[in-house]
């Protein structure tokens, strides 16, 4: 019972925003009573909580298979933004925007998942990628991850009101591009763009 209410709270709240949800609506979709929702959770906070917490688990879970099954830096990178791709889908931005603002446990989470987990991966990929000669091998790994992972945040942080789903998609796509196409060598480049043709 308390996974599915996660789920379907986590759906609501990425679909229509956390502050329009409510309790009675969640109990009414998962054909419960509210008082049901509150044996498993102790108000709207740590639901709200416990249900991005339980979104981020499984990001870092797909995220993890493509780190650990993936050797190869271009497929490792093609696949990490077809990931966002579905999460950012998929999301409404005035989610993330009340998350921040209204719910700062909600939040921590965030901010657990990309230092945690993120920063250092990127970091490994960078590595691996100025070892294949992919990545130019002057660049700082740790300072080009810190700015990858700033970028992806700053869109989240500002700007967002009255923005589509798409249209922060969009926005964090084309940073990327940027981002590794400044980085890139021409090998890298090359390997990329074929990569991503044959994918698509």
């Amino acid at each position: 019972m308390r996974e599915r209410i996660l789920e379907l709270a986590g759906e609501q709240f990425t679909r229509f925003g956390v502050r329009t949800v409510t309790m009675e609506d969640i109990a009414r979709l998962a054909g419960i009573s509210k008082k049901t929702i509150y044996q498993e959770f102790k108000d709207k906070k740590d639901l709200v909580k416990e249900a991005f917490k339980l979104i981020l688990e499984k990001d870092k879970e797909h995220l993890q298979f493509i780190v650990d099954s993936e050797d190869r830096v271009i497929e490792h990178l093609v696949k990490s933004s077809q990931t966002m791709r579905e999460r950012l889908e998929h999301m409404n931005p005035i989610a993330i925007l009340e998350v921040q603002k209204y719910f700062p446990e909600a939040w921590a989470e965030f901010e657990s998942f990309k230092n945690d987990f993120v920063l250092k991966d990127l970091f490994n990929v960078i590595e691996r990628g100025k070892s294949l000669g992919y990545f130019r091998p002057e660049i700082d790994s740790m300072i080009l991850a810190q700015l990858r992972v700033n970028q992806v945040s700053s869109v989240f942080e500002s700007g967002m009101q009255g923005r589509t789903g798409l249209e922060v998609l969009n926005m964090q796509l084309e940073l990327m591009d940027h981002f590794l196409h400044g980085i890139f060598t021409e090998k890298g480049r090359l390997a990329y763009n074929q990569k991503k043709e044959t994918t698509n």
